[in-house]
């Protein structure tokens, strides 16, 4: 059977993908297919997280074993998963952690259920606007660039305008401010 997957993003609102891809692939075939197509390089702590309506994880799906998690919490690896283990409704939600770091994933939903049709490889059947950034940290290059500089100025007038110089107590309206000496 063939899914269709619809994957969108919240921080942009017309990046979309539509994707198909076999309920007996694995979670790692799918990771693969969204960083190339994004263009994103991997990390060790990307993970699917398996959603219920309310879109509140129940299941995390994780690049590999992660060392730090308890013994009573169950680790499903994405190379050793298979998509329709989790995924065979439509309507299901998962969400896809892209840059664990900042804490930003994407969105995704089962669309449908095409049945009678096996799809060799994933692929993205529709995409429509550009993927987001897959970090918001800025690189050197960035520390030394006009934007910076700007700031520092801005900081440094708004010291000055912020400041105790020029302040005169007899501007102060005593009587406006209700104040009982």
């Amino acid at each position: 059977m063939t899914l269709k997957l619809t994957l969108f993003s919240q921080e942009k609102e017309d990046f979309v993908l539509e994707i198909l891809v076999d309920s007996d692939a694995k979670f790692s075939e799918l990771h693969q297919l969204i960083l190339n197509d994004c263009k994103y390089s991997e990390h060790a702590k990307q993970s699917f997280l398996i959603c219920d309506d309310e879109w509140r994880v129940k299941q995390r799906i994780c690049l590999q074993d992660n060392e730090d998690a308890g013994y009573d919490e169950d680790i499903d690896v994405m190379s050793r998963t298979r998509i329709g283990d989790f995924l065979e409704d439509e309507g299901q939600r998962l969400a896809y952690v892209f840059d664990p770091e900042g804490k930003r994933f994407f969105l995704m939903e089962l669309t449908e259920n095409v049945f009678g049709r096996s799809q060799k490889a994933a692929l993205v059947n529709r995409r429509h606007g550009e993927a987001p950034l897959q970090s918001l940290s800025l690189s050197q290059g960035e520390e030394d660039s006009p934007a910076s500089e700007t700031t520092e100025e801005a900081e440094e007038e708004a010291e000055k305008f912020y400041g105790d110089e020029g302040f005169e107590e007899d501007e102060l309206d005593f009587e406006g401010y209700e104040i009982d000496e």
